[in-house]
């Protein structure tokens, strides 16, 4: 009788310590309590399903580690799992976690958008960059003025003139850009130059049209400036590219209001008769041919255009007042002046 007791004793301290470990089980694998407040942290690169168990342990989203790398055992689960930033909200059940770190749902890094409209010059680009990152303008313009290893292989051709206003000038191209938050100027300046860089590369036969036109990229680039802040009406920068190489084919001086703007300190809304005196060499109601360079960041349909301009016989044109941005062109002077009459008859 005594012998049958201990037995009975032995088997409910048995079932006590089996009833013990599955609570200790089911309760690991239960999720902790639940809270909208997302927790951040970061899986390394390399890092064991020991290791991972241990960071989702000390951050509050699982109550046992070992219960979590068993249950990973037995899921045959933990080899997929990728690095990265994660967030999740406790209360996160083991296959939603598991789910999680097998898709690599981590979290996106904070970014900082720029946007750069086309004809925007360096100066504004600056400005743009500033606004956007908090950092100075002036250090952005050091750039500008002196790229050295930031330069890409187009800029490395651009002749050295001390008439440059800004040396980078035209070689950013206007794009939308994301940055990491926290990215320097020099950074975004040579990510703005490699995709000028890009742009130009996809232009089939660029060298071979560059030199049947008798021209310089650097020349290309100032053309195609000169056509960005001429044109609104797509349609007609090709025709506009062709008054531009009829008048330097004539030796007859640009006369481009854009230059005389880029020449001012400050651009105006309408220009006056004294500032087309204004000595610089941008202006080119002074100066034969084109100015020293660029005077804007010219957009990929700009560049097209000053490398295959429209043939026509025009040597004039002038800006419809009629709010449509469309231009009238003239072979003669006579016929120009004509057009300016007829352009300011449709003012609306």
């Amino acid at each position: 009788m005594k012998a049958v007791k201990v037995v009975i004793v032995i088997l409910f301290i048995l079932l006590l310590g089996a009833g013990g470990g599955a609570y200790y089980i089911w309760n690991g694998l239960q999720p902790v309590k639940a809270s909208d407040q997302a927790i951040k942290f970061t899986i390394e690169s390399g890092m064991g399903t020991s290791k991972i168990a241990d960071v989702l342990y000390k951050n509050g989203l699982i109550k046992n580690e070992s219960v979590f790398k068993g249950y990973l055992k037995w899921k045959n689960e933990g080899s997929h799992f990728q690095a990265g930033v994660y967030e999740v909200k406790p209360g996160a059940t083991f296959d939603e976690l598991i789910a999680k770190l097998n898709s690599g749902e981590v979290v996106k890094e904070a970014m900082t958008r720029i946007t750069i409209p086309e004809g925007y010059t360096i100066e504004q680009i600056a400005k743009k960059v500033s606004e956007a990152t908090g950092t100075s303008t002036e250090e952005f313009l050091k750039l500008a003025n002196h790229p050295g290893d930031e330069a890409v292989a187009a800029f490395k051709d651009s002749p050295e003139s001390a008439n440059l206003k800004h040396a980078a000038e035209g070689y950013l191209f206007p794009d939308t850009y994301e940055f990491k938050k926290g990215t320097n100027d020099n950074d975004i300046f040579h990510r703005m130059m490699e995709q000028m860089q890009s742009k130009l590369d996809n232009i089939p036969d660029l060298q071979q049209k560059l030199k049947d036109r008798g021209i310089t990229l650097h020349e290309l680039l100032t053309i195609a400036s000169l056509v960005e802040r001429e044109v609104v009406v797509d349609e007609e920068r090709p025709l506009v590219a062709g008054v531009i190489y009829n008048r330097l084919d004539k030796k007859m001086k640009l006369e481009i209001d854009a230059t005389v703007q880029y020449a001012l300190a400050e651009p105006k809304e309408r220009l006056l008769y004294k500032d087309l005196k204004v000595e610089s060499p941008y202006n080119t109601y002074l100066h034969d041919g084109l100015p020293p360079g660029p005077i804007c960041s010219p957009s990929i349909a700009s560049i097209e255009a000053a490398l295959s301009p429209k043939a026509s016989d025009y040597l004039y044109y002038v800006t419809k007042k009629d709010g449509s941005h469309e231009h009238l062109f003239a072979k003669t002077y006579q016929e120009h002046l004509k057009n300016i009459k007829k352009s300011n008859s449709t003012t609306k």
